[in-house]
């Protein structure tokens, strides 16, 4: 019997239109999104359904992300299909804490508008940068990173990925100093901010208080966090871990190796976009992986899984 886990994708997944044919065809999801309207200072279905400049704003791409990637998990679940652990990158997190029972969805959603709102505003725009640094050992990188001020890892995503995060002008300089050392590109990120950077710390602050407002629930399967790459099965840590998500890197690559390790054997990708694939692709090939993005990839792979 697979040991099946629930993936959910960050921000830079969001895709115009997602969620759309959920909300069509699925009573479930569209029950979900209307009452997500209900508790947002924005219309949910027009920044996602529409070609609309919101979805790639931070303070809406962040609660748009997380109500459509729950959204299509409780139609997945209906049908049977249920995680036996569960994870998300970034700001997948929040999606993956409520799949695993932790979180009022509801409440996971208001968390993440929060959540968006501190990181698009602690620092000012212009000042913070995020970079890929792609086909370098990550040990080298390191190595470099050490001896620079102002930039750190934000990301661990794969072998041969990283994303480098600080004040620009120091992002800058690391980027062209790693592309001297052998890296074999360098992408600039077109983000509003330093993310999962020390520059975050007050916003990880605030958002603190913000968690310690809600109700949180005994976990019914673990998740593994981005700061540790291990698994919580103690509802108690969530808040520390999630406050401290924002502004320390994001431990993907040995989160999927540590769940893999675990005995997982199959993960499902559950969101836009097939980033977390893509990744899993590079760090296993063994493991099955499976995604769903569109009402058709939830009815095909569900019965596969059921």
């Amino acid at each position: 019997m697979c040991k099946i886990a629930f993936l959910y994708p960050g921000q830079g997944a969001q895709q115009a239109g997602m969620g759309a044919d959920f909300y069509e065809n699925g009573s479930l999801a569209k029950s979900f999104l209307d009452k997500v309207e209900g508790c947002l200072d924005f219309h949910l279905k027009e920044v996602c359904f529409r070609k609309d400049e919101r979805l790639n704003k931070t303070e809406y791409t962040q609660p748009a992300m997380v109500s459509v990637c729950l959204a299509m998990t409780l139609e997945l679940t209906a049908r049977g299909v249920k995680p036996d652990i569960t994870a998300g990158l970034s700001l997948g997190e929040y999606a993956a804490v409520a799949a695993a029972g932790a979180f009022n969805s509801l409440d996971a959603v208001r968390l993440a508008r929060k959540r968006g709102i501190l990181m698009q505003n602690t620092v000012p725009e212009g000042e913070g940068g995020m970079c890929a640094i792609l086909g370098m050992e990550t040990e080298a990188a390191e190595k470099i990173l050490r001896e620079m001020e102002g930039v750190s890892i934000a990301n661990y995503n794969c072998p041969g990925q990283i994303v480098i995060t600080g004040k620009k002008e120091s992002v800058k300089a690391a980027a062209e100093r790693l592309k001297t050392a052998g890296a074999k590109r360098t992408v600039p990120l077109n983000v509003s901010g330093p993310f999962h950077s020390p520059l975050l710390v007050p916003a990880g602050e605030e958002l603190k208080k913000e968690i310690e407002k809600i109700s949180v629930h005994p976990l019914e399967v673990p998740y593994v966090a981005n700061v540790t790459a291990e698994k919580v099965e103690n509802a108690d840590r969530i808040c520390g871990l999630l406050s401290r998500g924002v502004s320390s890197p994001v431990r993907w690559q040995q989160s999927m190796e540590y769940m893999i390790a675990d005995g997982v054997d199959t993960f499902v990708e559950i969101g836009p976009g097939r980033t977390l694939t893509g990744f899993l692709k590079k760090i296993n090939k063994e493991v099955s992986v499976y995604h769903i993005s569109t009402w058709d990839d939830m009815e095909n792979i569900g019965c596969r899984l059921c």
